[in-house]
C-alpha cells in the first residue's frame, strides 16, 4: 500500500499588526526594529524651505530614556539644554521619555481644574493648563533653535502636531487636531477623545517641552484634573482603542515621519 506523501507544514511569519513594520518581520528584536526606523529617518539630507534650510535629523541628537525620569529632573535638564542650543553650545534634541505619575500646570491653569491634587502638581512655563503626565505615556521633548527654522512658532506647533498625527496613523489611528482645541485628537466608541496634547514653550527662539501620547497609561488617574481644561471631553489611548503598541512601537513611528515633521517647521 502506498501511503500519501504530506506536505510538510510551514510555519509562516507573523506580520507585526502595523504596515510600517511588516519589512522588519524578522528583525531579531523590537530594539533593533527601532534602529533600523531612526536610520531611515535620518537618510535624507533635509529640505529647502524657502529661504530657510531646515538642519537634518542626523544633525539632531535624539534621545530615549529608559525608565521613568521625574519631572524636576527633565525640566531642569531640558532649560539648561535649551541654553546651551541657543549659544551654539549643543546640538538640537529630541527627547522621549515617561515621567511617574504628575500634574502639570501651564500659564493658563485655573485653580477649578485642579480636582483632587493626588499626585505632585509643578508649576511649568509652557503654554496650556492642566495635564497629567505618568508611566505608559510618552512624552517627547522638542529642543529646536527657530533662528534656523524661520522663527515661526504657530507653524512650529501646526508641524508638531502633524507629526504626532502622522505618527499615530502609522499605527491605524486616525487622529486629528481641532481649530481653538489644542491637542490630539481621535474617536473612542463614536466620540472625540484627547489622545495626545500639545504644550510649547519659545525662549529666545529656542522650544520647550513638546507633546505627550497616551499608549497605556492609567487613565484614572487624569480624574484628578480638568485636562487642558474642557469638561466635556474624555481621555482616550492606543490601549483603549485595541492598538497593541508600546512605547518603542510608536517611537518607531515617530522616527519614521520625524524628517517630514523638520521639513514642515519653517513655513515656505
Amino acid at each position: 500500500m502506498t501511503m500519501p506523501v504530506v506536505a510538510p507544514v510551514v510555519a509562516m511569519p507573523v506580520l507585526p499588526p502595523f504596515p510600517f513594520l511588516r519589512g522588519l518581520a524578522q528583525a531579531p528584536a523590537l530594539d533593533h526594529m527601532v534602529e533600523t526606523l531612526a536610520a531611515v529617518a535620518t537618510s535624507d539630507a533635509g529640505a529647502q524651505l524657502g529661504s530657510v534650510t531646515n538642519p537634518p535629523l542626523s544633525d539632531i541628537e535624539w534621545r530615549t530614556s529608559a525608565g521613568l525620569t521625574p519631572y524636576a529632573d527633565a525640566l531642569a535638564e531640558m532649560e539648561a539644554r535649551a541654553v546651551a542650543v541657543g549659544t551654539g553650545d549643543a546640538r538640537e534634541l529630541l527627547w522621549m521619555l515617561e515621567h511617574p505619575p504628575v500634574y502639570t500646570a501651564g500659564t493658563s491653569a485655573e485653580p477649578g481644574d485642579l480636582i483632587d491634587a493626588r499626585f505632585p502638581v509643578i508649576p511649568t512655563g509652557r503654554g496650556g493648563k492642566y495635564t497629567y503626565h505618568g508611566p505608559g505615556q510618552r512624552i517627547g521633548y522638542v529642543v529646536l533653535d527657530l533662528t534656523k527654522r524661520g522663527r515661526d512658532v504657530r507653524c512650529y506647533v501646526h508641524a508638531l502636531e502633524s507629526w504626532v498625527i502622522a505618527a499615530l496613523g502609522e499605527l491605524g489611528v486616525e487622529a486629528f487636531a481641532v481649530d481653538g482645541r489644542v491637542g490630539i485628537w481621535t474617536l473612542d466608541r463614536g466620540r472625540e477623545a484627547k489622545i495626545g496634547a500639545i504644550g510649547v514653550r519659545v525662549k529666545r527662539w529656542v522650544t520647550l517641552h513638546g507633546f505627550s501620547v497616551n499608549v497605556d497609561p492609567d487613565l484614572s488617574h487624569f480624574g484628578g484634573i480638568v485636562p487642558c481644561g474642557l469638561p466635556e471631553y474624555g481621555v482616550t489611548s492606543l490601549q483603549s482603542l485595541g492598538i497593541p503598541a508600546d512605547l518603542a512601537t510608536l517611537d518607531a513611528a515617530l522616527a519614521l515621519t520625524a524628517d517630514a515633521f523638520l521639513e514642515t517647521v519653517s513655513c515656505p
